[in-house]
């Protein structure tokens, strides 16, 4: 299974928000310019966030967009999933899947697969957008060190 574009850009730019949330409501040129990304294509991605209720969007000069909960309450499998749909690595594990197969009850593999997309929902739903600004402003600072030679 593969991670789309607007997988691994929505998740960078909900990031993004996360850490430039103290600033208030972020707006889209903003985080568009930060991430490198087109402003049009982050705008799709956050009015299918904001129906998820991951986003909150506000309208106005001022408007934006904020987190519509805490970072450490959204994982990185919620905006996967609201993004892409289920994390599985092939359709018939997901459980409306059953009928696309007609060897869904004799299947060998599919058990496999049930344990592929089980760890990864399971990596998905336990790292929150928390961690990964933790893990942002770790790497910001180890960057920012200034090292002295004598």
């Amino acid at each position: 299974m593969k991670i789309s574009t607007k997988g691994r850009y929505g998740l960078e730019a909900i990031v993004d928000l996360a850490i430039h949330s103290a600033e208030g409501h972020v707006n889209l040129k903003s985080i568009s310019e930060r991430c490198g990304m087109s402003e049009a294509y982050i705008l799709q991605i956050f009015l299918i966030l904001r129906r998820a209720g991951i986003v909150d969007s506000i309208r106005g000069a001022q408007g934006g967009y904020v987190l519509a909960k805490e970072p450490s309450e959204i994982t990185v499998g919620d905006v996967l999933t609201a993004l892409e749909g289920p994390l599985a690595p092939v359709a018939c594990v997901v459980t409306e899947a059953e009928h696309t197969c007609e060897r869904y009850g004799s299947c060998a593999t599919r058990g496999f697969w049930e344990s592929i997309m089980s760890a990864l929902n399971d990596v998905a739903n336990s790292i929150t957008i928390a961690d990964l600004v933790e893990c942002y402003n770790e790497s910001a600072f180890q960057s920012n060190e200034i090292e002295y030679y004598i």
